[in-house]
């Protein structure tokens, strides 16, 4: 029976890992060129392929800031084989243990750079106490998170994030979208939180997590009339409860339009129910009376002031200069 080979050294393993860093990369910039080019033709000789220089030199010694300008343009030009070995080389580019602002700038190119999976590894590594640097820590893992559509872990950091108090995710706002200013789209994490759980399936969750909202209003009224219809198999008295409520909020802030949503919600939620359907398709009846005689009198205004703009400028008032032939005073 052959003798098992000695273990290695302690002194020994640094450099052993080390070389399997080397040798990490050398495989993936082979990956890379065998993408670029192809395999060789059958029967051909396999040639080397060098890498463009420029990039050499930023796999070997680039810091954060070269490879974020060098993602930025494998992104733009839609250049899938090297976005992919720069993602790769910003795994390692950094490894644990790293100051807190290292990692968190790690992570943020690799969002840029579309690899929010390696940013949650990269965040992974670390795990600060409670404080600013854990609630930014929470928020950059929910950006990674949604990015890559992992419900799971994105609504986990905001349940963190709301260290026990839904209520207080309501007035966090975080980035959903960039317009084509640059500026960012935010939405509430409360709401958020709610999306991650239906997306999940976890409907009565969600609809718990939307009723923990306690600014009044339209926004509020729409979270209402939304956890009804997350709610499964809720009593027709709750229901009504909480749609009158949002009914209520919704007219308080002349949202019109949603109070015409609500009451078609209650309208559907009747059928079956002569009292329930009667009663929202009188009151659907009146708001819809109501808002075309407050279009009508805006319409009446309007056309008045279209009048006076358009008067026949020889008309008393007009704007017309006086001419030798105009009537004198």
């Amino acid at each position: 029976m052959p003798a098992s080979p000695a273990p290695f050294s302690p002194r020994a393993r640094p450099l052993l890992a080390a070389l399997a860093s080397v040798s990490a990369l050398a495989t993936v910039s082979a990956s890379l060129a065998l993408a670029l080019v192809g395999p060789a033709p059958s029967g051909a000789a396999a040639k080397p392929v060098e890498l463009d220089p420029a990039l050499k030199t930023l796999l070997a010694s680039g810091n954060l800031r070269d490879f974020d300008g060098a993602c930025a343009t494998a992104v733009e030009q839609g250049d899938g084989p090297l976005l992919r070995l720069l993602q790769q080389r910003l795994l390692g580019l950094h490894p644990a243990p790293q100051p807190l602002a290292v990692m968190f700038a790690n992570a943020e190119v690799l969002l840029r750079c579309e690899a929010p999976d390696g940013a949650l590894q990269v965040l992974a590594r670390i795990s600060p106490a409670a404080g600013a640097e854990r609630i930014q820590w929470l928020v950059m893992q929910w950006r990674a998170a949604q990015a890559g559509l992992n419900h799971q872990v994105a609504a986990n950091a905001l349940r963190r994030l709301a260290a026990g108090n839904l209520a207080q995710l309501e007035s966090l706002e975080l980035p959903v979208s960039r317009r084509q200013d640059g500026t960012a789209v935010t939405r509430s994490a409360l709401d958020l939180l709610a999306g991650h759980l239906e997306s999940l399936g976890q409907r009565q969750r969600a609809a718990e997590v939307l009723l923990s909202g306690t600014q009044p209003g339209a926004v509020n009224a729409a979270r209402l009339a939304q956890a009804v219809a997350l709610f499964d198999g809720l009593p027709a008295v709750e229901q009504d409860r909480l749609l009158e409520l949002a009914l209520e909020q919704a007219a308080t802030a002349g949202a019109w339009g949603l109070v015409g949503q609500i009451l078609d919600q209650q309208l559907a939620l009747g059928q079956g129910i002569p009292e329930r359907t009667e009663r929202a398709a009188e009151r659907r009846l009146r708001l819809s009376r109501g808002i075309d005689d407050a279009y009508a009198e805006w319409l009446l205004g309007r056309t008045a002031e279209l009048e006076r703009q358009l008067r026949s400028p020889r008309s008393p008032g007009g704007h017309a200069p006086k001419s030798f032939s105009d009537p004198q005073p």
